[in-house]
């Protein structure tokens, strides 16, 4: 992962230190000596709470129920991140306006992106940025995170190392249901409706087929959705998933012009209502093999 403090003393830093000055308590008030760590969206922010423990105070830049790409930083976010004393975000051109914010961070910055085995973006982008959607990638990200924390100057009290290590044998665990789950099935083509799910698909020997490209607001051409309807009747696809945070509209037109049904498989981008990161991919998990005819 990269890291880095950066400061160049444009006037946002200026302002938001002077808030931040204003907002400082005296000496006479109690502090909070835990890091403040923003992350840009909820996985991030869950591998950052669960390593750092009670050391850590971890701000979400990304709302629940927002679609992280569309994210547009508030003065508060901006000041966050500027003050910082992490900030984990995923580079790529997956949240525009937290990686221009990033330039002006004095605290410890992590690109989770950075020594990652990525893939590249359908979309011309630089990345596919849909990294933890595959858990062994995810735990790299987790490892990364953890560096990120030491460098910041978290002590050896809060026990990093050992959290970080719980927390990657959680994801082996779940690797592991995901591999034993998907294996020996009938099909391994999975149509989506957006390319979110190239890492998983790369994970378990499984083909992803999206409706859109990496952005899910992006238009989707009338050539794009004749080739899924052709597909979808070609490999007798039972199933066109959509997701939580995207609208089901064109997913569901296409499965019902075909007589397939639709599902719904979680990008976790957004925090759960219920459960957390392992539990929707659990979700996800048995979708998958509802959709594949999976042993």
């Amino acid at each position: 992962m990269a890291l880095g403090s950066r400061s160049n003393g444009r006037s946002l830093v200026a302002l938001a230190l002077l808030a931040a000055v204003a907002c400082t308590p005296s000496d006479d008030e109690p502090r909070d000596d835990r890091l403040r760590v923003v992350a840009s969206f909820y996985p991030l922010a869950e591998a950052a709470r669960r390593i750092g423990g009670s050391c850590v105070d971890v701000v979400d830049l990304t709302p629940p129920g927002v679609e992280p790409h569309d994210l547009e930083l508030s003065s508060d976010a901006l000041e966050a991140i500027v003050t910082a004393d992490v900030v984990v975000y995923l580079g790529g051109g997956f949240q525009p306006a937290i990686e221009e914010a990033v330039d002006e961070a004095v605290g410890t910055v992590i690109d989770v992106s950075q020594d990652q085995s990525t893939l590249p973006s359908p979309d011309g982008t630089a990345i596919d940025p849909h990294l933890w959607l595959d858990p062994s990638r995810y735990a790299n990200i987790a490892d990364g995170i953890a560096a990120g924390l030491r460098a910041a100057g978290a002590p050896e009290g809060c026990a990093v190392d050992a959290n970080a290590g719980v927390f990657r044998d959680e994801l082996a665990l779940l690797d592991a249901e995901f591999a034993t789950g998907l294996d020996g099935c009938r099909d391994e083509v999975f149509v989506t409706a957006h390319a979110a799910f190239a890492y998983l698909a790369d994970a378990y020997g499984l083909r992803q087929e999206a409706i859109a490209g990496v952005d899910p607001e992006a238009g989707i051409g009338a050539r794009r959705m004749a080739e899924i309807r052709a597909l979808l009747i070609r490999e007798a696809v039972s199933t066109v998933f959509t997701e939580e945070l995207v609208a089901p509209d064109v997913a569901e037109t296409l499965a019902s012009e075909v007589g397939a049904r639709t599902a719904v498989l979680r990008t976790v981008e957004a925090k759960p209502a219920v459960g957390d990161y392992a539990s929707a991919m659990r979700e996800n998990l048995r979708a998958l093999r509802g959709a594949l005819g999976c042993p």
